[in-house]
């Protein structure tokens, strides 16, 4: 059983800073990917309905 991906909708505040790549409504990907500092609010999409999944947490020197 595959774990679902959490997803964050647009305008949304990123609890972890790192890359986000869009995807659609149905979860396809777009191949975009934007980069995004905790605690800032997520940019608007290019389509209506996309929303945004973490796939590369940013690494911090002190983290394990």
């Amino acid at each position: 059983m595959t774990k679902k991906p959490i997803t964050k909708k647009p305008g949304e505040i990123a609890q972890v800073s790192g890359q986000y790549q869009i995807v659609g409504p149905k979860g396809g990907k777009t191949g975009t990917e934007v980069t995004v500092v905790e605690g800032k609010h997520l940019p608007p999409t290019p389509k209506s309905g996309q929303t945004f999944v973490l796939v590369d947490k940013t690494k911090h020197k002190d983290d394990k």
